[in-house]
């Protein structure tokens, strides 16, 4: 059975609306952007990100399913030029937190790879907050390596 099934419209629907707060919150504890526009920077970047909803072009997202075929998360790739070559870009791997835990995110990055394979391109690249380091810890599990390192000090 499928790890990943192409997101319909309305679990795009739900995607956008649980996703903007979700982006929002993340920039807030990382420090880049402050609470009061969050939300309104989140929406912009959605809405430039995905201009065409579910239809736009290079830009895959897929709801992740458990072995029985139930929905359990949601991951969305993009197709972006890196180096010579094309890769997959992970926009986000999200699993619901009561499925959290139980390597789903792994099966559906490892389904992610027979996809970006698929589409011809070469790798997949993704970002990851510092303030989460079971994620690091999954994508490094994975093989996947740091490539650039962002860092910052508060000045009291």
């Amino acid at each position: 059975m499928p790890v990943l099934v192409p997101m319909s419209e309305a679990d795009y629907a739900a995607f956008a609306e649980s996703t903007v707060p979700a982006y929002a919150a993340d920039k807030v504890a990382s420090g880049q952007w402050a609470q009061e526009q969050a939300l309104e920077l989140a929406r912009k970047a959605l809405t430039d990100l995905l201009p065409d909803g579910l239809r736009t072009a290079g830009h895959y997202l897929y709801t992740i399913q458990d072995d029985l075929s139930q929905p359990v998360g949601r991951l969305w790739i993009a197709v972006q030029a890196r180096g010579d070559g094309r890769v997959a870009y992970v926009y986000e791997v999200a699993i619901r937190p009561e499925h959290r835990r139980q390597g789903h995110a792994a099966r559906a990055l490892r389904a992610a790879e027979h996809e970006a394979r698929t589409l011809g391109l070469s790798g997949i690249a993704l970002h990851v907050f510092g303030h989460n380091p079971g994620a690091i810890a999954m994508y490094e599990k994975l093989g996947y390596r740091m490539t650039n390192i962002n860092m910052f000090k508060a000045l009291a």
